[in-house]
């Protein structure tokens, strides 16, 4: 069973043309005119697909005659280096983080063809079996919260787990409400993106109530300042970071040395940071789950895909697309998925 940059890093690949083509949402969502954009790439008869996340304004404008990236590589790697000398950014993006969310976007469209045109499977690359895949769904209650939105979700979804955006305004009746709903697996504060702490008073009474009321649930990204680390250092066992999570490096570059990590592909950007990711989560018995970011097409199957073969049994925060609809539609594949592996880096 091989790591996954050494399986795949000397797959050979060709590529005589790419496109960009937009994806919207089937329906309304949480944010506004959201969208992604799906990178193909095409040789010796095959397409690799992979997607950039983000907003639309990060996206408008890509054109792929401002990407060179035509030719024969004797190796993936090869190419990826190629990658290094192509100017992604003429202008420099809004959030520094979007420089991985495109690499990624094209490292898995790369890796997808590559695949395709040795015949072969990601999971059959690694000699893994890609195993059913547990997973949550993730929202907000809203500004003022809806108490009953969890219990109606799971109503009409009685298998799906769910990630939970907490905010001040929950009183001790919300959480009451909602943790009497079988299914909450992840709190998550949002501590680490840079968003203003109004009252911090009211920040801490949350923090305080969060911890009384899920006894049992993972938190995410708890605020990096004093107070809160002292209330979450003793439990560190349930405790994980997102934002931060990057490099292998950035495990221990935070607060609280925490035993459970959400790796999200496209936050990491390449293949063999992730690979170096997944080596040593595995090694030193540090929990994995992952999470996705908006996907609209083909990069939501991909994480769930990686989800399948190295954490299959987490929370992993990649419910299928529609989940994400201020709506989810009843018939929706229920928790665990079916892996279903296709040729290529892919979901079928």
């Amino acid at each position: 069973m091989s790591d996954l940059w050494t399986a795949v890093k000397d797959l050979p690949i060709t590529i005589e043309s790419s496109s960009f083509e937009t994806l919207l949402p089937n329906g309304p969502t949480a944010m506004e005119d959201f969208s992604t954009t799906q990178l193909h790439l095409h040789g010796r008869g095959e397409e690799g697909i992979g997607e950039q996340v983000g907003m639309a304004p990060t996206q408008e404008g890509l054109r792929a005659s401002d990407f060179p990236v035509t030719g024969a590589w004797a190796t993936l790697a090869d190419f990826l280096a190629h990658l290094d000398r192509i100017d992604m950014w003429p202008e420099p993006p809004e959030y520094d983080l979007e420089r991985n969310w495109r690499r990624w976007t094209f490292e898995s469209a790369a890796l997808d063809l590559a695949l395709r045109q040795a015949n072969t499977s990601l999971a059959e690359a690694l000699g893994r079996t890609p195993q059913p895949l547990t997973f949550v769904n993730s929202f907000g209650l809203g500004d003022p919260p809806d108490a009953d939105k969890v219990a109606n979700r799971r109503a009409l979804h009685p298998t799906v787990g769910f990630k939970l955006d907490v905010a001040p305004s929950w009183t001790q009746e919300i959480m009451d409400t909602i943790a009497a709903v079988e299914g909450v697996a992840v709190i998550d504060f949002k501590g680490h993106y840079g968003l203003e702490i109004e009252d911090e008073a009211a920040l801490l009474a949350m923090y305080e109530r969060t911890l009384a009321t899920f006894t049992e649930v993972l938190f995410e990204d708890p605020h990096d300042i004093p107070a809160v680390t002292e209330m979450l250092t003793p439990l560190a066992d349930r405790v994980s970071y997102d934002a931060p999570i990057t490099t292998v490096e950035s495990i221990g570059a935070n607060a609280i040395q925490v035993g459970t990590v959400n790796v999200k592909p496209c936050r990491v950007g390449r293949l063999q940071e992730l690979s170096r990711l997944y080596a040593h989560c595995e090694a030193a018995g540090i929990q994995m789950y992952n999470g996705g970011m908006g996907e609209l097409g083909v990069g939501r199957g991909q994480a769930q895909l990686l989800a399948a073969l190295f954490h299959p049994d987490a929370p992993n925060d990649i419910a299928p697309s529609d989940y994400n609809l201020e709506e989810p539609p009843p018939g929706l594949p229920g928790s665990p998925l079916d892996p279903a592996p296709d040729r290529g880096f892919r979901r079928r």
